[in-house]
């Protein structure tokens, strides 16, 4: 199984697995026979990319959060912010139900490294944010010894930490931040004012929570806002939101130009001690797989090859299948090359087909 951009698609590509749409209806399953005139379409529903199948047989996941249960807390989260914005209730106690499935999916596999999709219909934006900076940020609140319901704080933070965008009728779709005008970089920015107004007398939301609410877009140089907070003036709590929504944005070009997952990791560790705690980035960068299950890549030899699994602390270094070599010519199908033990072999880009 590997990954592929829509406009890759060819006649005869097997779907490996499932699309859905923003109301999580299935709009193809896994096993329908694709043609190329999908990508088309596709496209049109703002899908981007796709998983198919080849003679290439994975392993293992490498997802902490298996597309299912990402799904199904997708909806969850989704349902209970529209639920919220229409209605003078509580929906949004749900979210302390989701956090907890997400510490559970967690902890059943403390060795895993998060594996980044990187598919996401953009009119399901806000809601698959929030569960990937959710599922990240719990990661590393449990390996940076939190306790549990320290953790579990970190992970209803971060569900909620984009509240305020419900308060916002700015259309983010396509919105580049750093290229909007004035007017509307200032009501972005105040989604964090927004988001902590929601919440604010809400007893059963704890402080941490309603801190990182407010707090996510500080840094720790004290470069962000809304206070210009830095140091130990950010709680951990706080740092580590803060660092995973940026990597999410980078990731998915949410309101940024989009970045190939090595390249947004790059970006976080160039700003290790900066904008982010240097002991927070460590963690994130045992915790992340540079390139995901599934995608097509470059070794320095000139290989064409896929990823196939993870080596849990060696991001940059998973385990990879060759398919061509320099020539353009074919491997056999079983010939595998695990970068931890091959040190001489590295991997200089990813590809989209």
């Amino acid at each position: 199984m590997r990954r592929i951009s829509v406009s890759a698609i060819q006649d005869g590509d097997i779907l490996a697995r499932d699309i859905y749409s923003s109301s999580g209806v299935i709009l193809m399953s896994e096993g329908s026979k694709l043609k190329k005139e999908y990508g088309l379409r596709l496209a049109d529903l703002h899908v981007e990319s796709i998983f198919i199948y080849d003679d290439i047989q994975q392993t293992e996941t490498g997802n902490i959060i298996e597309e299912e249960i990402k799904r199904q807390c997708g909806e969850a989260v989704r349902d209970a912010i529209l639920k919220y914005t229409s209605a003078e209730n509580d929906e949004l106690k749900e979210m302390v139900k989701i956090a907890d499935d997400i510490m559970k999916d967690i902890l059943s596999e403390p060795n895993i490294m998060y594996n980044v999709s990187c598919i996401r219909d953009k009119s399901q934006e806000l809601y698959l944010h929030s569960i990937n900076v959710a599922a990240i940020s719990t990661l590393i609140a449990l390996r940076a010894k939190f306790s549990r319901s320290k953790a579990k704080e970190v992970a209803i933070g971060a569900l909620l930490h984009d509240i305020g965008y419900t308060s916002i009728s700015i259309d983010t779709t396509d919105l580049i931040l750093e290229e909007s005008d004035d007017m509307i970089r200032k009501e972005i920015m105040r989604h964090v004012i927004y988001g902590y107004s929601d919440v604010e007398k809400k007893d059963w939301v704890s402080k941490t929570v309603k801190d990182i609410i407010l707090m996510h877009h500080e840094r720790y140089d004290g470069s962000g806002y809304p206070f210009h907070a830095n140091g130990e003036k950010i709680k951990m709590e706080i740092g580590i939101v803060s660092m995973c929504n940026q990597f999410d944005n980078m990731v998915y070009g949410r309101m940024v130009k989009r970045h190939k997952v090595r390249e947004a990791m790059d970006y976080i560790m160039s700003q290790a001690g900066r904008q982010f705690d240097l002991s927070l980035v460590q963690l994130f960068m045992e915790s992340v797989a540079a390139y995901p299950i599934g995608t097509t890549v470059v070794t320095n030899d000139g290989d064409i090859a896929v990823v196939v699994r993870q080596n849990f602390k060696f991001p940059t270094r998973p385990v990879i299948r060759l398919l061509k070599n320099s020539g353009g010519v074919s491997y056999p199908s079983n010939e595998e090359r695990d970068l931890v033990k091959n040190l001489t072999l590295f991997i200089v880009d990813s590809v989209e087909d």
